[in-house]
């Protein structure tokens, strides 16, 4: 019985060196394979901040396996010596082609300027620049509070949004995203990312009139087509909106529905001067008549 139970407690200890043997061995062929797949790729080593021009102080290598090494990554730092940043890149992030501005842009804002585009800057107070909340990255409409040109019957001054989904650039002298965007920053212009019509358009809207900036949801990308404001349209008032309407998507035809139906109901009351006044709507114009 003794030797009965030597043997298989040998045989088991046999079994077990033998199993373990094979992990091993497995286990070092599979580094060794892994250790000729390692490839040597450029990476930061610090956190380096939009349109900052690359130095060597700044760059190191490090050894990634080769599946997974995107296929724009640098494999020598003399390459990139020299180079601007596209995006701000964080340390130990592996740099790619589309992080970086073409070779030769010079640093600072020009090299964040898409090819077709300007930058051009606007003064902003606490107030226009929506409380300090404007930073590098986020999206807004103009607009602009300005007398009607002479040729125009109605004299009152109107507000009209004249430019959507604008980047800002810049706020202030920086051009990086800031790391908490919950603290507001005060600053005293924004420069702003557009097309050189849209540059002529902000020019004269920044001389003959008042900006505002209205910051928008950087997903929301929908045109929004409206008749502007003016002193008889604001007192005509505005039909309160369901909270299920604002807390949602926003829907601008449910809103200009109500909008309508608040003017017709206005225009059905009786003039209080003693005269009759029906408003006629053609298109998206609207006209007075009166009858005695």
């Amino acid at each position: 019985m003794r030797n009965k139970r030597l043997i298989i407690a040998i045989a088991g200890a046999i079994c077990f060196g033998l199993i373990s043997a094979v992990s091993v061995s497995r286990y070092l062929t599979s580094a060794q394979t892994q250790g000729r797949d390692l490839r040597h790729i450029v990476v930061t080593k610090v956190d380096i901040p939009v349109g900052t021009r690359l130095i060597p102080e700044q760059l190191a290598t490090a050894e990634l396996p080769t599946g997974s090494i995107p296929d724009s990554a640098f494999a020598s730092p003399d390459k990139l010596v020299g180079r601007v940043v596209l995006n701000g890149l964080a340390a130990r992030e592996v740099i790619t082609e589309n992080k970086l501005a073409p070779e030769g842009s010079t640093g600072g804002l020009s090299a964040v300027i898409p090819a077709g585009y300007r930058a051009m800057t606007v003064k902003v107070d606490e107030v226009v620049g929506v409380s300090g909340f404007i930073t590098p990255g986020t999206l807004v409409d103009i607009v602009v509070v300005i007398a009607p040109p002479d040729t125009s019957k109605s004299k009152d001054t109107v507000s009209k949004i004249v430019l959507q989904n604008i980047k800002v650039l810049a706020s202030g002298q920086n051009i990086d995203r800031p790391k908490d965007d919950r603290e507001a920053t005060s600053v005293r212009a924004v420069t702003l990312q557009v097309t050189p019509e849209e540059a002529e358009k902000l020019a004269l809207a920044t001389t003959e009139g008042r900006l505002q900036l209205v910051m928008r949801n950087a997903v929301d990308q929908e045109n929004q087509q409206t008749p502007g404001a003016s002193k008889r349209s604001l007192l005509n008032g505005e039909v309160a909106t369901p909270d299920l309407i604002r807390s949602d998507r926003p829907k601008p035809a449910l809103r200009r529905a109500a909008h309508r139906v608040a003017q017709v109901i206005e225009s059905a009351q009786p003039s209080t001067a003693g005269r009759r006044e029906v408003e006629v709507f053609v298109g998206s114009k609207r006209t007075t008549v009166e009858f005695p």
